[in-house]
């Protein structure tokens, strides 16, 4: 597969799911033309590997680390996490229910909320997602646990 095929067959599932992990929209399309700038040259080896998928979501969620690093400390992320509920009869109600759980998501610490995304959005098991956050399939476990626990405790804080 060439890169411009690769590209165009897989580049919108890369950029949603850096939109996640980075929970910023910009910041995600900024993350995935990074990582596609950086792996073009080696596009080649990145194939002949056989897991190009992997490989690729490996290098954004090391961009997004890498960007977190760099960021300015004085660059803060809004707190407020208060949710209006929707009325069940309200068309947008799944939607706001949708926008809600990301919100919550977006203010995990980032192994976690990389976690969760990998195996609730990407639905990728433990041994794909510790290749990717190079850890044990037993952290990512535990990544997920914590997540999970975090965003359970917040939802019952909301009510």
């Amino acid at each position: 597969m060439t890169f411009d095929d690769y590209v165009r067959v897989r580049g919108p599932a890369l950029v949603r799911l850096a939109r996640l992990i980075a929970g910023d929209r910009h910041l995600g399309e900024d993350l995935v033309q990074e990582v596609l700038t950086k792996a073009f040259p080696r596009w080649g080896r990145i194939v002949a590997g056989g897991r190009p998928d992997v490989y690729l979501r490996q290098m954004l969620v090391n961009a997004h680390i890498s960007w977190r690093r760099k960021r300015s400390s004085a660059e803060l992320v809004d707190g407020d996490t208060r949710v209006e509920r929707a009325d069940r009869a309200d068309i947008g109600a799944e939607t706001a229910a949708r926008d809600a759980i990301w919100r919550q998501i977006r203010l995990l610490p980032t192994n976690q909320r990389v976690a969760v995304v990998l195996r609730y959005y990407e639905d990728l098991d433990d041994v794909a997602i510790a290749e990717i956050l190079n850890c044990s399939p037993v952290t990512v476990r535990t990544h997920i646990m914590r997540g999970l626990a975090a965003l359970r405790a917040r939802e019952g804080s909301l009510r």
